[in-house]
């Protein structure tokens, strides 16, 4: 009996012992990211874009006050372009103009595409009118420059002038609407309107800052050359709305409100992959915008936020702000989504979640320069998938000598002034990285670092590891991350902490180069390795 007592007062003492010696581990091992459930919340290729858009608006949840987004209404009365004397094979272009003031003067209304292939010249959209493009319906673009006159108040890569616009254009209207199922498409490849523009790399060389904006004008009068037109184009609009349609063959970016208040695109559908400069949705010194089920397909960024750039951006001073991203797709492209690089007058208050960016360039790109000024806040990003040809969080904020000279050298530190251009306080939650170049790639600037970065609960697979340059507070968190390189880069990196990731790298050993005297606070916590290759502890200085 004392025996057996015995016996089970050591086996229930080894027991605690046990229990105690587990808790101890658990506290100091990586607690393991739930992969399946990851995968399940994060939405997948046929789950987004336009092929799967519900007739109505859901609410928008974000994490900073948004106005409520709904579908907007037009007076019953409508106009067949037809009626109006429009006919295939010629230019339409007055009969939809016609019809498009008559029903804008009568109060509102609808002005209806019917099926056929329409070539037409510059449109320019009126208050309360909706201009709706039936199925089959297809606008096809001039490409002669005189259809595109008299030159219009616009903004070209962030700088204000007059020149040709935007082939669906409006200025100061309210509530207006393009809809349907039908499809525009651009001028012709070779046509004069492409032969004429002015393909400048630096655009502030020929529109100097100090010119007045009204003499800004680039019409192509006696053979001179022209801006190019935008495809779809609200300037100082409130209240627009665009749905269902497609865009081919734009002449340069698609989509692009400038300086409007309260816009949704829904629906859409671009392909301008192989077209220079051929940026899918510009979200331009606009704010209250929501974007949801579009499928971008460009030459360029696929979705995109700008705010005007260097000193005429300054100038105007308008942000780019309150912009919900939602169920959408980039395909081809140079970056899922991208901010910047016209960043004078901030972007700020960005919501991106439930999206793919499948064969894309970058997949969440940030983009400055040091004579850009501005920079971007508040950017958020949640349950978005990405199988990318290039890195996955990328930011590029020293440019090119192209088109900065030797301010894209990092060194020497320069004084901060008005043009120092920033980014500061951006997250990312649930991502599932299917294949990356970089996993992190950050090129900041030693007199702006990167601040304030945390991304929490991802799955990544990399060729390459991670590597920056200026950065000034980062955590990354709950990350299961496999990468064909162990390769660490670290230059003035400080306050940077790995938290529960387990590396799964060539050789079992994280290799940490650091290099830069600004260098401090690197900490690896609950991870797997404990500590990169050569270390004695957890933490670097």
């Amino acid at each position: 009996m004392n025996k057996h007592y015995k016996s089970c007062s050591f086996s229930f003492n080894y027991l605690i012992t046990g229990i105690i010696l587990s808790a101890l581990t658990a506290c100091n091992s990586v607690k393991p990211l739930n992969v399946i459930q990851l995968n399940q919340a994060v939405p997948t290729l046929n789950e987004v874009g336009a092929s799967v858009m519900p007739l109505e608006i859901a609410p928008v949840k974000a994490p900073f006050a948004m106005p409520e987004f709904k579908r907007p209404t037009f007076p019953a009365r409508s106009v067949n372009i037809i009626h109006k004397g429009a006919k295939v094979g010629v230019l339409v272009t007055k009969s939809i103009q016609q019809a498009i003031d008559e029903v804008n003067a009568q109060g509102g209304g609808t002005v209806i595409v019917p099926k056929g292939a329409w070539k037409t010249g510059r449109i320019s959209l009126k208050s309360n009118v909706n201009l709706h493009l039936e199925e089959g319906a297809e606008l096809h673009f001039s490409g002669e420059v005189e259809d595109y006159l008299p030159a219009v108040f616009t903004r070209n890569e962030g700088i204000e002038m007059y020149s040709l616009g935007a082939c669906i254009y409006a200025y100061q209207q309210e509530n207006i609407a393009l809809t349907g199922k039908g499809k525009l498409v651009g001028p012709p490849a070779n046509s004069p309107l492409r032969k004429r523009f002015m393909d400048v790399g630096v655009i502030e060389d020929v529109v100097p800052h100090d010119k007045p904006v009204s003499e800004r004008v680039y019409e192509g009068a006696n053979g001179q050359y022209i801006f190019l037109p935008m495809f779809i184009s609200p300037t100082e609009c409130k209240n627009v709305f665009i749905e269902g349609v497609s865009l081919e063959n734009t002449p340069f970016w698609n989509i692009v409100p400038v300086y409007c208040d309260g816009v949704i695109i829904r629906g859409v559908t671009v392909n301008s992959v192989g077209i220079p400069r051929g940026d899918g949705i510009d979200i331009e010194s606009t704010r209250n915008v929501l974007i949801e089920y579009c499928t971008l397909s460009c030459g360029d960024d696929c979705f995109t936020m700008k705010a005007g750039r260097g000193e005429d951006g300054m100038r105007v001073n308008k942000p780019t702000e309150n912009v919900v991203v939602r169920y959408c797709l980039a395909r081809e492209g140079h970056g899922g989504i991208t901010v910047g690089s016209e960043t004078a007058g901030v972007i700020r208050n960005l919501y991106v979640h439930d999206s793919v960016f499948d064969d894309t360039g970058v997949g969440i790109r940030f983009k400055t320069r040091r004579p850009r000024g501005g920079g971007g806040e508040n950017l958020h990003y949640e349950r978005v998938r990405m199988n990318l040809r290039e890195d996955a969080f990328r930011w590029d904020m020293l440019g090119s000598p192209t088109y900065v000279g030797k301010l894209a050298e990092r060194l020497p530190a320069l004084p901060v002034n008005r043009l120092t251009p920033f980014y500061k306080n951006i997250s990312a939650k649930d991502i599932v990285i299917e294949h990356a170049r970089y996993f992190i790639r950050v090129d900041a600037i030693p007199e702006s670092p990167l601040q304030n970065f945390k991304l929490e609960n991802a799955q990544v697979n990399s060729t390459k590891l991670f590597r920056a340059a200026d950065v000034d507070g980062m955590l990354i968190k709950n990350v299961v991350l496999s990468a064909q390189d162990a390769l660490m880069q670290l230059n003035d990196v400080r306050n940077l902490k790995f938290e529960n990731v387990k590396f799964d790298v060539p050789g079992g050993e994280v290799v940490a180069e650091i290099e830069g005297d600004l260098s401090e606070n690197i900490r690896f916590k609950n991870t797997v390795p404990a500590k990169p290759k050569g270390w004695s502890g957890e933490r670097f200085k």
